[in-house]
């Protein structure tokens, strides 16, 4: 599998990443999302975080950055499959008090 795959239904955009997370790798996806946002539009975008085994900051950094980005493309954005520590991560960075942002398990 490959370290970034998209999966389009209906309205819907979803990033199956399936890598780790850190500044080597955090490029990479933010290029190739914002590539896929800008030219789909979609009402919501859901970054999918099941294959990820490690994230240090550079994965805040990621989320808060496609935040900026569906702001400007009227997207909504919702995170998911966190293992407990990635959970954890986000909560101790503040993301889950933030209101545009949807995090599920």
């Amino acid at each position: 599998m490959e370290a970034l795959e998209f999966r389009e239904e209906g309205k819907t955009l979803s990033a199956v990443l399936s890598c780790e997370v850190d500044h080597h790798t955090a490029e990479m996806l933010r290029e190739r999302m914002d590539h896929r946002l800008f030219s789909m539009r979609p009402e919501r975008f859901v970054i999918d975080f099941s294959g990820v085994r490690f994230m240090d900051s550079s994965g805040i950094g990621l989320i808060l950055g496609r935040l900026g980005v569906a702001e400007e493309t009227g997207t909504r954005v919702t995170v998911t499959g966190l293992s407990p520590t990635l959970r954890k991560l986000l909560k101790l960075a503040g993301l889950e008090k933030i209101p545009e942002l949807t995090v599920n398990k």
